[in-house]
């Protein structure tokens, strides 16, 4: 088994058919499927369906055993240059979307200054689109909302931020200096996809408050649930942090009585030691986090 047959696998995983690979490993077709058929004689089973080039089941197995393999490969290259020069690499973040907007500018401006060989490639999503990105070794760290679901990770607390419900300011709930779940309960609300972390929580309040919401969208994203709720469609439960300082003359961020603030952690894989330049990241996200005085309104920083 040699290395340039794994990358020929994640390759057409990643690039969709054999010739988009060859072009990305800066090689012809013909090597690629060569590489593949002596890696499917030597495993003793088919990986790449030739007629639609899409990768089978034992294929998947052997594409996510190989990308951690190729990360390994490429952290050993990055910490023995660290000892020798700079730290530098390219580190592939996930990020929920309330995270990015505050979180990036102040990464970004702290990497510049204190490794500047140091680049960042930046994908935002949900937990559930992020997660197993984090696991299959296309993203080296990620910022999530808690709790996880692979175990394959672990986590870091970064903060907490609380949940609103987020009205327009004509609306008598705009009034209130708080509210309850069961203030709730006659609106038709925009809410987060049943048992996505977010609703978990929003559930358990309004299960413990004896209460039974009403939602007439249900999505797994965010942000489209807030600009939703901001062209008109109706009151949402989201993160403070949702509520842009140039919206709130329009729209109110009301508290919410035995709603819990959600917790927001930094995820990496649990197996493997990682990079010196994914290293550098994972400590100045922390310190960023701990240190900034401009963290959003409604955000706790989780103190070490």
């Amino acid at each position: 088994m040699e290395i340039r047959q794994l990358e020929a696998l994640v390759g057409i995983a990643e690039h969709g058919t054999f010739s988009s690979a060859a072009e990305a490993l800066g090689t012809v077709q013909s090597n690629i499927s060569n590489r593949i058929a002596r890696l499917e004689a030597e495993l003793g089973c088919e990986l790449v369906e030739r007629s639609s080039g899409s990768i089978t089941e034992s294929g998947m197995v052997v594409v996510n055993r190989s990308r951690r393999i190729l990360t390994e490969l490429s952290a050993i290259a990055a910490d023995v240059h660290e000892l020798n020069s700079e730290v530098r690499g390219m580190v592939s973040l996930g990020m929920i979307g309330t995270a990015g907007r505050w979180l990036v500018p102040l990464l970004l401006d702290t990497l510049r200054e204190q490794y500047p060989h140091i680049s960042l490639r930046v994908t935002e999503g949900t937990n559930s689109v992020i997660e197993p990105q984090v696991v299959a070794g296309q993203l080296d760290l990620a910022v999530l909302a808690w709790p996880l679901e692979a175990h394959e990770l672990i986590e870091t607390d970064l903060y907490s931020e609380d949940l609103v419900l987020i009205i327009e300011r004509s609306h008598e709930l705009a009034q209130r200096s708080s509210i309850t779940m069961k203030d709730l309960a006659g609106l038709n609300l925009l809410l987060p996809y049943s048992g996505t972390p977010l609703r978990r929580e929003i559930d358990d309040a309004s299960r413990n408050a004896g209460v039974e919401l009403h939602s007439s969208l249900e999505m797994d994203g965010l942000r489209t649930i807030a600009s939703l709720t901001f062209d008109g469609h109706g009151p949402s439960i989201l993160p403070s942090t949702m509520l842009s300082r140039h919206l709130r003359p329009t729209f109110a961020a009301v508290p919410i009585e035995g709603l819990e603030q959600r917790r927001v952690v930094l995820a990496r894989r649990r197996y493997g030691f990682p990079a010196a330049h994914i290293r550098a990241v994972t400590e100045v996200l922390g310190r960023v986090v701990q240190e900034t005085s401009q963290v959003p309104h409604g955000v706790v920083v989780s103190h070490a």
